[in-house]
């Protein structure tokens, strides 16, 4: 198994995006090959503990944020993204990890590897902590208009790769929606509805917002605008929480006392609802294993994403895929 790390993307390229897959060589039964300029990925290399099984393959440039995806997918032909997707495209690699742009990403994934044969429209699919475990949401992104069948395909795609990756022998499959009734909705989600409720997989209907942190589904189906606003305010509000816990168990004396006895205890939520825990967002519905981490990923969340590119391999969800579509 060969799992290809783009060197050269996100805002802490390339030296934590080095550091994380070295840490995580150690931990998988495959070759991580590390894209982008050959010199400054080894002299990153040589300060790190030496890894038999990384390797380096040079990419002379890099696509940046502010460049426009389709264009520079199109004229940066040697750029690590570029390099990493083709590598996918001729089967030289199994999945490709990049924090670098996710416009360039998208547009790359499509036009150098290309869809699943069936698949209308691929999902970003990433993995959030709950209250019991953690879901998925599949569309966070890619897809701001929607129709019904492609929410069909997110549930199918979404159920796979709980029960190949996360391990859930009977994923719950949710739609969300502004109200848990049948006759709740826009005409979009009454119509995917009626799609869903005829499938062969564990549908529980319609789920409200509040249904996510409190673990009471396992796929959550939207499309990629509602569910981009969804995944933004869960880690907005995570992020508001722990300041606020900080903040207020800081205030004075006898709170940063009262703070060091239950500090096991705030480790532990912290552990629990940490969402690097798990990885990067997946394009589900690519022919080919694509993992988009967030461009401020530090080594902790490169390797989570390696190790879940591993088990995405290992349990063949891709092949699993197509005989769902087919």
């Amino acid at each position: 198994m060969k799992i290809l790390v783009d060197a050269m993307g996100g805002d802490n390229a390339p030296e934590e995006i080095i550091k994380g897959a070295v840490d995580a060589a150690s931990e998988v039964d495959a070759t991580i090959v590390l894209v982008g300029n050959a010199k400054v990925i080894k002299n990153c290399l040589d300060k790190l503990p030496k890894r038999d099984n990384i390797k380096v393959k040079h990419a002379s440039e890099v696509i940046t944020n502010d460049e426009i995806p389709t264009k520079a997918i199109k004229a940066k032909k040697d750029s690590s993204m570029v390099v990493g997707l083709n590598m996918i495209k001729e089967k030289e690699g199994d999945v490709f990890i990049s924090a670098g742009s996710t416009g360039a990403l998208l547009t790359g994934a499509l036009l150098n590897v290309g869809r699943i044969k069936g698949i209308s429209r691929p999902a970003i699919c990433p993995t959030l902590p709950s209250q019991k475990g953690p879901f998925v949401i599949v569309d966070a992104g890619a897809n701001t208009n929607c129709r019904p069948d492609y929410l069909l395909q997110f549930a199918h795609m979404g159920n796979i790769y709980c029960k190949n990756v996360l391990g859930i022998k009977k994923p719950r499959v949710g739609l969300l929606n502004i109200g848990t009734e049948v006759e709740k909705g826009n005409d979009l989600t009454k119509a995917a509805y009626e799609l869903l409720k005829k499938q062969s997989f564990n549908f529980i209907g319609n789920i409200e917002g509040r249904d996510l942190m409190t673990g009471n589904v396992d796929v959550v189906v939207c499309d990629g605008f509602t569910g981009n606003v969804m995944l933004k305010t869960i880690e907005g509000f995570g992020l508001a929480v722990f300041g606020i816990l900080k903040e207020s168990l800081t205030k004075n004396i006898f709170r940063t006392a009262g703070a060091l006895m239950i500090k096991p205890a705030l480790k532990e939520i912290k552990k629990k609802m940490d969402y690097t825990e798990y990885g990067g967002a997946l394009l589900l519905g690519i022919d080919g294993g694509i993992i988009k981490c967030h461009g401020t990923s530090k080594a902790k969340e490169i390797k989570s994403a390696i190790l879940q590119a591993y088990e995405f391999e290992k349990t063949n969800t891709i092949e699993n895929i197509k005989e769902a579509i087919k």
